[in-house]
């Protein structure tokens, strides 16, 4: 039986059979593929591979989006208070950005034990910045700083004591979040 035939004797859905010196047989994506799986062993193994390749990206893809999302949360109520708190108005530019800076590297030292600029100088091979490089409870903890300093800023501390809080508080909750993480592998 010919594609058109079948084609007419079963109206089918999703195939289209044509004929004529362009013409041939065209499936639904779908369909070609459960069709050309059932004929060839091989082909069905590569789709199978293929697509766990594909789902394996996807999870990396969407690991490093959550990580950036999660860097995240805080960072608008921590730079909010930095310029109601600690930009005076006559700064320039430049003068606004180093304040962000040596804030983010308040948290950096903080939770890190260096400054963005350590850590590039100690891994000029890599690409981003430290906190691109930051494990999840890392950045939970970020998260949960950035919050922290916020309130210590407004409430007028010196950043020498924000530096030595945030410190402890980094401490006492990595030490409680990679604590977590291992009593929930055992659970499993």
């Amino acid at each position: 039986m010919s594609p058109s035939r079948w084609f007419d004797a079963t109206n089918a859905i999703g195939i289209v059979s044509q004929s004529g010196r362009y013409g041939g047989t065209y499936a639904q994506t779908d369909i070609a593929f459960e069709f050309a799986s059932w004929i060839s062993v091989e082909f069905r193994l590569y789709l199978v591979k293929e697509f766990q390749r594909l789902k394996s990206a996807e999870q990396q893809l969407l690991g490093w989006t959550a990580k950036r999302e999660l860097s995240k949360i805080n960072y608008r109520i921590h730079t909010d208070a930095i310029k109601q708190n600690l930009i005076p108005e006559e700064l320039s530019e430049v003068q606004v950005s180093l304040i962000y800076a040596n804030e983010a590297d308040v948290l950096n030292v903080a939770l890190f034990g260096m400054t963005a600029k350590e850590w590039r100088e100690f891994n000029p091979e890599l690409e981003g910045d430290i906190r691109d490089y930051a494990t999840i409870n890392q950045l939970i903890c970020l998260s949960n700083m950035e919050n922290l300093n916020a309130v210590f800023i407004n409430d007028g501390l010196s950043q020498a004591e924000r530096l030595r809080r945030l410190n402890a508080i980094a401490i006492q909750q990595m030490t409680a979040l990679e604590n977590g993480a291992a009593s929930r592998k055992l659970l499993k």
